[in-house]
Parts: C-alpha cells; sequence; structure tokens
C-alpha cells in the first residue's frame, strides 16, 4: 500500500471506521473492487443500524459499538475525516505499520488513468461558496465538471462514476487533508485561517499544518489570501513542483501576480502577458452576489483557480453572474419596517461571524450556540462600534455576554434561556425592539446549532420564519 495507485484490491483485508457519509461510499466501493471490508464504528443506533442491514446484505462485516478495537488482518484503514487521530484504532493500526487514509486519498488512488485534474480548495471559512463559485466559472467555459468533496457529492462517486469531467472543484475540510498524504492537486487556494475544529486538531499549528497539505505537489498555482500571512507562509513551506507559481488575492490593487479589485473592477495581473505592466478585467464587483467583501474575495480565489487552468476571463464573469449563493449565507430574509434582516446561520465560528459583521455599518446581532472551544474577545472589540444591540440565544451564550461586557459595556443585551422552538421567535421580536430604521438584524451565531437544532439549515430557517411572522 505504498504511495502509487492499488490496482489488485481483491481479497485486500480493508477496515472502514466510520459509517456515514464516507464510511458507506467507501465501504461499498471497496466491496466492489473485491476487498474483504470489515466496517468499524463506534455508535449502535438506529441508523447505524439501518447502514449496518444495507451493508451486511452485499456481504461487508460490520462491527457496531466498538470503534477503536483494530480488526485481525488488516491491511488497510480507510477511515471517516472526523475521526480524531488520537483515538486508539490509529494508535494500534501504527504499531502494527497499517496505513490509514481518509475518503479523499482513497479516492485520489482509485482515479481512473487521464482521470480529470482537482482544483483544490480549503480554508476556515468561504470554501464552499468558493467552490460552487469555481464550477459555476469551469461550466461556463464549457468544461464537464462538478463540486466534490466535502459539499454533498462524494468525490467516490465522482471519481468511479460513469461521468467523465474535465476538471473538478473540490472543498477539502482540515480533517480531509489530514488522511490524504498523497494528494497533489492541479492547483489550491487556501482561502483564510483561523482558531477552528482545535478539539481535533490539538493546536493551531496542527490544523495550519493540515491545510497547507492542500499545496502538496501543486503544478501551476498555489493561490493565497494577501490579507492573511498564515496563507502565504503555507505557500513557502509547501514542496511543489517546478515552476508553479504563488498567486496572491487581495481586495485592493493587485500587483504582479495577484488578483484584485480596481475601481468596481475584478482584475487580474497574474495570467497575463507581460503582468509587470498589463491587468486584464475579469468582472465587475456588482457581477458577485451577495457583493460583502468577504464574498468578494472567494470570487477572486475561484477566478484564480480558473485562471490557473486556463479559463478565458468572459467566462469568469459569466460564472460569477450565473451562480446563486446557498441558503443561510449572508441571505436577505426581508425589510420590516425600515430594518433589513439578514440570516447568515452558516456562520457557525467567529472568523465567518467577523467577515458578516463586518459588511454592516448597524447592526443588531442575533448570536450563541455552542462555541466549540472559541473565545469572542477578538471578535466583540473589533465588531463594538457596529453593533446597535445584542440577542444572545443558546447554550454558551454567556461566553460571549462576557465579551460584550469587557468590549461594549455600553451595547444592551438581551439573554435569552429558553430553548425550546419559540426561543427564535422571541429573539427576533427581541432585536426588533433593538432596531432602528437603517439598522441590519444580522443571524450570525458564531456558534454551532446543535444544541437547539438539528443543522445551521434548521436554525436559519427558523429565523426566516420568524421573520415573516413579524411581516404579516
Amino acid at each position: 500500500m505504498g504511495s502509487g495507485q492499488v490496482t489488485d484490491w481483491q481479497g485486500k483485508h480493508v477496515t472502514v471506521a466510520g459509517l456515514g457519509v464516507s464510511g458507506v461510499p467507501a465501504a461499498k466501493a471497496l466491496h466492489g473492487l473485491g476487498a474483504k471490508v470489515t466496517v468499524v464504528n463506534d455508535g449502535d443506533d438506529a441508523r447505524a443500524r439501518e447502514q449496518a442491514a444495507e451493508l451486511e446484505a452485499l456481504g461487508v462485516t460490520v462491527r457496531l459499538g466498538d470503534g477503536d478495537t483494530l480488526p485481525d488482518s488488516t491491511e488497510l484503514i480507510v477511515t471517516a475525516p472526523g475521526w480524531k487521530p488520537d483515538k486508539p484504532l490509529f494508535a494500534a493500526a501504527d504499531a502494527a505499520g497499517v496505513p490509514v487514509w481518509g475518503d479523499v486519498e482513497l479516492a485520489w488512488r482509485l482515479r481512473k488513468p487521464g482521470a480529470a485534474d482537482w482544483l483544490a480548495v480549503t480554508g476556515t471559512n468561504g470554501k464552499t461558496t468558493t467552490v460552487q463559485m469555481l464550477a459555476s466559472i469551469l461550466e461556463a467555459a464549457g468544461l464537464r465538471t462538478a463540486a466534490v468533496g466535502n459539499i454533498g457529492v462524494s468525490l467516490l462517486d465522482a471519481v468511479l462514476g460513469d461521468e467523465e469531467y474535465d476538471v473538478l472543484a473540490v472543498e477539502l475540510s482540515s480533517y480531509q487533508l489530514h488522511w490524504a498524504p498523497s494528494l497533489r492537486a492541479h492547483s489550491a487556494a487556501v482561502l483564510n485561517l483561523a482558531p477552528d475544529h482545535l478539539d481535533w486538531h490539538g493546536s493551531m499549528e496542527a490544523y495550519a499544518k493540515d491545510k497547507g497539505r492542500i499545496y502538496e505537489g501543486n503544478r501551476v498555482a498555489c493561490v493565497y489570501n494577501t490579507a492573511d500571512k498564515a496563507t502565504e507562509d503555507l505557500v513557502r513551506e509547501a514542496d511543489v513542483e517546478e515552476g508553479c507559481r504563488a498567486i496572491g488575492f487581495t481586495l485592493g490593487t493587485p500587483g504582479p501576480s495577484q488578483l484584485g479589485v480596481v475601481e468596481g473592477l475584478l482584475v487580474d495581473r497574474a495570467f497575463v502577458e507581460n503582468r509587470q505592466k498589463n491587468a486584464q478585467e475579469l468582472a465587475e464587483v456588482a457581477d458577485v452576489k451577495p457583493a460583502a467583501p468577504h464574498n468578494i474575495a472567494n470570487a477572486l480565489a475561484a477566478a484564480a483557480l480558473a485562471r490557473a487552468y486556463g479559463v478565458p476571463a468572459g467566462a469568469v464573469r459569466e460564472g460569477l453572474r450565473n451562480f446563486r449563493p446557498d441558503a443561510h449565507r449572508i441571505a436577505h430574509v426581508a425589510d420590516v419596517d425600515g430594518v433589513a434582516y439578514v440570516d447568515d446561520s452558516k456562520a457557525t465560528n467567529t472568523h465567518a461571524t467577523q467577515a458578516s459583521l463586518a459588511a454592516y455599518d448597524s447592526v443588531v446581532w442575533i448570536a450563541g450556540g455552542l462555541a466549540k472551544g472559541a473565545t469572542f474577545d477578538e471578535l466583540v472589540a473589533g465588531a463594538a462600534k457596529r453593533l446597535r444591540g445584542a440577542v444572545l440565544i443558546g447554550q454558551d451564550r454567556a461566553l460571549i455576554r462576557e465579551a460584550l461586557a469587557r468590549h461594549a459595556p455600553e451595547v444592551p443585551v438581551v439573554d435569552l434561556e429558553r430553548t425550546d422552538t419559540g426561543a427564535m421567535l422571541q429573539a427576533v421580536q427581541e432585536a426588533r425592539r433593538l432596531a432602528r430604521p437603517g439598522d441590519t438584524v444580522l443571524l450570525a451565531p458564531a456558534c454551532a446549532s446543535m444544541d437547539m437544532f438539528a443543522n445551521y439549515n434548521k436554525r436559519g430557517d427558523a429565523f426566516a420564519q420568524a421573520v415573516r411572522e413579524l411581516g404579516a
């Protein structure tokens, strides 16, 4: 199981760690290739039993309720990306000399000869939007493509399916990169780096190192954010192919080998003849929806990867115009009594919320939920002058309340204890009371949603419903 392609899987003993969105497709794919597959899973709930029954019907062995013991004769582990590196299963594998791959590594190794290139994107925030913008641009250029990876479409399905692609727009999380040692993208971007998932990686250094793996072996371009020095440092540290270039993106005027913004235009000074003197207009800022600063940065990163792949300027403009952002990403819900109500439920960490708050001048902020170890002092201190008021919900709201007391003591705060389904309606009503015409009531929780809602989508839906009830 070295670094090359494995061509003969017949009879190989492979353990798949974890059921769920990556484990089930991986088990099916490996079984289909002739491997002897055992799936191990920590949980033993109704959902797991249902998935287990489906796999057992194919002839796959499934062990529920024990994800820590290494099955006998295992030659390879393929793990779900969320499994922490310090699990006993991996310590046992290490001791036995058994390699561990993630689903991305498996997909990379299973590519057919002459398969599609990968344009890869990671970062703490903006990954999904950037990858979807990139796919839209590639489509506008007439290329057969798909947005895949940490985004819904399984990479394994894309690699093993009958559909033939020219190039794939691939979203990769830090977890996926951790378990993908031999991935080598055509070009890749790290959008930004902020503390996130530190409970999983153990430290900011380990998190950054895993993000930086995306640049390893790039052939054409390593795209970085000039406003985030850590991303440029990762490019410097990467071992890339001869001739691969560092390409920056900036919300200011671009220098040579950068993309940026000049007088309301997105321009390219990287992939043009004589980049010392020339710039190519790609699109107007108005072509980016919504044209919030962090979303313009996403568009520039997507454009840089597309241009690295040789896409003409006209396709960048068309692709950005065609793109429609997903729900719950700075989505304008309604105006009520001169106040705008905006749903950014997807802002599940402080970095995303910082970008969201920066898009508005006067905000009544609805925040709170599960903090996942985050601290809020820097976020609140940076946003204090924009805050008209704050309404706090969820389990870890006290952490935000304390940061507000320290850094924005004059901002009125409503602290809601209730966690039932009516809590969001009350939060929106309290926000309305605090808001003045011209303000924005912004749901940008800076926290995960699972303390009160099934996911951030449900949280955003509850907000939108509450706003509609106000309007009625």
